[in-house]
């Protein structure tokens, strides 16, 4: 349980620290509010969605294939749906076979995918 608790922790300091940097803005609950596109909003609100109808892993592979090409602007929206999922509890986690050891590796691969792996190295060690 305390291993759980450190890494959503460690997870939300990694989100706080880049919406710091992508927004200048530093919060402790972002949301979709903090995307100024519509675009992006309705996204984001469709993966939340997903995550909330169970389909997680669903939800993942489309934050994948949006931030595959290193664009700034889908690094957002994979950051608060990160987040967004780091806030949902263990087991509904477990019920549809996601872990929070998962939720901290992508967050992971897609700060590495947009040059922020070091900094996520630091954070999610």
């Amino acid at each position: 349980m305390f291993e759980r608790d450190y890494i959503m922790r460690m997870i939300k300091e990694m989100v706080r620290a880049i919406i710091k940097l992508l927004f200048g803005i530093d919060t402790q609950s972002p949301t979709a509010e903090l995307l100024q596109d519509t675009e992006q909003k309705q996204t984001l609100e469709e993966l939340y969605d997903l995550v909330d109808a169970g389909e997680i892993c669903e939800a993942e592979n489309r934050v994948i294939e949006l931030s595959e090409d290193g664009n700034g602007s889908d690094l957002e929206i994979a950051v608060l749906f990160y987040s967004y999922l780091n806030e949902k509890s263990d087991a509904f986690l477990e019920e549809h076979r996601f872990s929070r050891e998962e939720v901290m590796q992508g967050l992971k691969d897609v700060a590495s995918r947009h040059g922020l792996g070091e900094m996520a190295d630091v954070f999610l060690h």
